[in-house]
């Protein structure tokens, strides 16, 4: 019998409020979400807008979602995603700054489903995961520094010395 469940969690991200909001926009996961690759249905280039479509996953793991507000002033925005197969539910993403480089976010999940389903979304099951988006994006902004600092100091231009 389907049953209805409420999470949220807080983690800290160490970057400015503009940046982090962007990180949990459909394309800012495809940098940091290992096979986050979502299809836009509309609009078909990805935008980030409120109305937006987008699909990810396959068979009984596809999932629909659509960006029902996304108030980039605010830090605020809301979806509404639906696996047809096994659940239905709203996420809330919303974030403040702490200080000019870091920013508390709020993620929260609404979901309708079955009971098996939904014990990935419980608890410490829950928070585990939320707390992993935060290492995530520090294990990308690391990275991505790393690069940066490499190619300031002439590594990765020209030809290869092999």
């Amino acid at each position: 019998m389907p049953r209805r469940l409420h999470a949220s969690h807080r983690i800290v991200v160490d970057a400015p409020v503009d940046q982090t909001f962007l990180f949990f926009t459909p394309a800012g996961e495809e940098l940091w979400v290992d096979g986050w690759k979502p299809t836009y249905v509309h609009p078909s280039d990805g935008r980030t807008e409120s109305g937006m479509v987008f699909i990810i996953g396959q068979g009984d793991e596809l999932t629909i979602w659509t960006l029902v507000d996304f108030d980039r002033e605010a830090h605020r925005s809301r979806y509404v995603r639906a696996t047809p197969a096994s659940r239905i539910g709203l996420v809330e993403v919303r974030c403040a700054a702490l200080d000019k480089e870091r920013t508390e976010v709020w993620v929260s999940y609404t979901l309708t489903g079955g009971e098996r389903v939904l014990e990935d979304f419980e608890g410490e099951r829950f928070a585990a995961m939320i707390d992993d988006w935060a290492s995530k994006i520090a294990e990308w902004r690391t990275g991505r520094q790393a690069m940066s600092s490499a190619r300031a100091h002439g590594y990765g231009r020209g030809k290869s010395s092999r």
